[in-house]
């Protein structure tokens, strides 16, 4: 089984951007959410290691779902990638414990920086037998 991962975005082919900027060689199990409401109610049914989050969307917006992860103690690591690039937003997400705020279009050398600082990527190392 794979590591963990929810992308919640309300723009399918944002989530589908958000999907291919992981990396290939990373065993993981993807699932997706359209809103905020649908992400927590998967984050509160199933553990995930990682949360890609967008902010602007319908029912529920991304600053909610990371106060109520908050609020509720759900452990997951959420990166912020959205379009909304104001540095107070930037601020406010790190705050609320983000690991890093990545604007769209996703940066996936930023994005893969952030995985492997945060020690939740590491590549896979190539052995090259003589």
């Amino acid at each position: 089984m794979g590591f963990p991962v929810l992308i919640c975005d309300d723009s399918m082919l944002a989530r589908k951007a958000a999907q291919r900027a992981l990396p290939q060689d990373w065993n993981i199990e993807i699932s997706f959410a359209s809103n905020g409401k649908e992400a927590l109610d998967s984050l509160r049914r199933q553990q995930f290691g990682l949360l890609l989050l967008d902010l602007t969307m319908p029912e529920m917006d991304g600053v909610e779902v990371l106060e109520q992860i908050k609020a509720e103690g759900i452990e997951v690591f959420v990166v912020v990638i959205s379009g909304d690039i104001q540095p107070q937003m930037q601020q406010r997400v790190m705050a609320l414990g983000a690991l890093d705020f990545i604007a769209k279009p996703v940066d996936n050398l930023r994005l893969l920086k952030t995985l492997q600082g945060f020690g939740l990527y590491r590549p896979e190392r190539l052995v090259i037998k003589t």
